[in-house]
């Protein structure tokens, strides 16, 4: 459009997609002082994940596991670790993929929101660094985007990601849709 905008049809939600690439090991600091602790998970119950998912991510529109069935999610779905908290509740989230070889993506990285401003980021960027970062990986990539925890992407970026590219997405409101509360992520307007 010659004014610049992109315009959104109604229910639609809009957002500036920022891709990352790491290519080579960084040198690992020690791990932050955390309560917290990670637990992978060797079988994923499809409602547990859901629920973990949309406890993490609910504030930032995260939908697409929420609107998958129970098989597409099982096919979808890659090595899971949650994140406990010190009474071993699940707090956080971190889904890698290695199916392409020599190199993983993080598909999700999250917190609780009750846990932000803490200094737990920190700690589970240490972790997911020592865990993505395995003998045979050689390039670790993560999208970001604009409804993301403000935080998301200055962290990436002091962590050592690069930028190589941007894109505009957009989608219908999973509120307008029922995969998320109506209340969820009250920093982007509900425009049905």
């Amino acid at each position: 459009m010659s004014d610049g905008f992109t315009h959104l049809p109604a229910g639609h939600v809009g957002a500036v997609v920022t891709f990352l690439e790491m290519t080579q090991r960084p040198a690992l600091a020690s791990v932050p002082e955390s309560p917290l602790r990670l637990e992978r998970w060797d079988a994923v119950d499809p409602e547990r994940y859901r629920e973990l998912f949309r406890r993490v991510g609910a504030n930032w529109l995260w939908y697409s596991r929420l609107a998958m069935d129970d098989a597409a999610l099982g096919a979808a779905i890659a090595e899971v670790h949650a994140v406990r908290d010190s009474g071993g509740a699940e707090a956080g989230l971190v889904e890698l993929d290695f199916k392409t070889p020599g190199a993983c993506f993080i598909r999700f990285l999250g917190l609780a929101p009750e846990l932000a401003g803490q200094g737990h980021g920190r700690w589970l960027f240490a972790e997911t660094l020592r865990l993505v970062w395995r003998e045979d990986v050689e390039r670790v990539t993560v999208h970001t985007c604009s409804l993301d925890h403000p935080a998301a992407l200055p962290a990436y970026l002091r962590a050592g990601f690069v930028a190589t590219g941007r894109a505009f997405e957009s989608f219908p409101d999973p509120r307008l849709a029922g995969h998320l509360p109506r209340d969820a992520a009250p920093q982007v307007p509900l425009i049905g």
